[in-house]
């Protein structure tokens, strides 16, 4: 059976697209269940979006939970040993809206790469997380940034967890009087409080930022991070890719779950992230496995009504009858309409509002030609 692409939403072209994508370097897809136990969500809530989850017990009494991620079942499942385990997946979670208001069933797609992870295992997702929002438009931007840095400098600066955790949040917020007074409540250098607005700020592209992040890196663990994106940047140009790859280490995630390179993906047109992922070996820890993991998730119902051109017709054909047309006549001219690779609504007219190319009446057990209109 053929079809033509006018059939699909934005997001469901974009959908078949990424599948093509990740199953051409390698990937295999992974199907989970609509529910889990709600005990996996409630042990790592701050892994998720939101902490609002649809709940229900099933018959046995055990409270499930209408999934609200796609990873934590991955994580949980992936085998624990030596081996590479490279899953895409396109999945409905269910969250709340961005309002807040009502639950929303979200069309996600992603992909999770766990075990042994190395330079090249790490460059190939950032690979795909670029090319995936080439996919989607010509006009986006990665930006990327590096958990392990921002940890490194906080101990480095001597922060306790709580002040870091606030000192990432003003970070995040680009707020810059924030972390002025944040630093000067924890008795930091001047030096010390004009690195961390530096950081705040940085951003650009890759090339241009680098050396600004290495003039700002103050112990081993600052420059083994700067190492790895340089290691991995050098690996995307192998490519041919990178030019839309940019620094930004206001990109942040939380440090219970995250210890690496971490990203955020934008496309013009959509005023939110439509993809966002990173390494998140500490997940793995949380989970008993010793192994390391990197993946990012797409947002594919922030889609819906991106960059959509207006159809010029609902239908090929608006066939119209009346109370006298018999149905076995009506149901034989649709088919061979529909055998003739056309789309056709059948009204009991008149049918205001339908955009069609062609106009037909039932008549005589048969149709007559009304109008045509391309």
């Amino acid at each position: 059976m053929t079809f033509s692409g006018d059939v699909l939403k934005n997001e469901e072209k974009a959908m078949m697209s990424l599948r093509a994508l990740y199953r051409k370097y390698g990937y295999t897809q992974y199907k989970m269940n609509k529910f889990e136990e709600y005990d996996l969500y409630v042990r790592n809530k701050n892994f998720l979006a939101s902490e609002q989850i649809i709940t229900f017990n099933d018959t046995n009494g055990k409270l499930l939970a209408l999934k609200p991620d796609v990873t934590l079942s991955i994580v949980k499942n992936a085998k624990d040993d030596a081996s590479l385990c490279k899953y895409f997946y396109n999945e409905n979670v269910y969250r709340l809206s961005h309002t807040g208001r009502e639950f929303k069933e979200r069309m996600q797609a992603g992909l999770e790469c766990i075990g042994p992870i190395d330079l090249y295992a790490m460059a190939e997702v950032i690979l795909l997380a670029d090319r995936s929002l080439q996919l989607i438009s010509g006009r986006y931007a990665l930006d990327i940034s590096h958990m392990g840095y921002l940890s490194g400098l906080f101990d480095g600066l001597g922060l306790a967890e709580e002040q870091a955790a606030h000192m990432l949040r003003c970070i995040s917020e680009k707020n810059v009087p924030e972390i002025e007074k944040l630093s000067q409540a924890v008795g930091l250098q001047a030096d010390d409080t004009r690195r961390l607005t530096a950081i705040a700020a940085l951003y650009g592209s890759f090339e241009e930022t680098i050396g600004l992040l290495k003039k700002l890196s103050i112990n081993e663990r600052t420059d083994d991070a700067v190492s790895e994106l340089e290691s991995v940047f050098t690996v995307i140009k192998s490519f041919g890719a990178g030019e839309n790859i940019r620094l930004d280490f206001s990109i942040v995630n939380d440090m219970t779950y995250y210890n690496g390179i971490i990203f955020q993906g934008f496309v013009d047109g959509i005023p939110t992230g439509v993809l966002s992922g990173g390494r998140y070996d500490k997940l793995l820890e949380r989970f008993g496995k010793k192994a390391g993991a990197i993946g990012f998730a797409v947002y594919l119902d922030l889609l819906e009504r991106f960059d959509e051109a207006p159809r010029p017709f609902d239908v090929d054909i608006l066939l119209l009858y009346d109370e006298t047309t018999d149905a076995q006549a009506l149901a034989r001219a649709v088919k061979v309409l529909t055998d003739d690779n056309m789309s056709v609504r059948a009204e009991r007219g008149p049918a205001d509002g339908i955009k069609y190319r062609q106009l037909y009446q039932m008549k005589d057990g048969g149709f007559d030609v009304l109008e045509r209109l391309d």
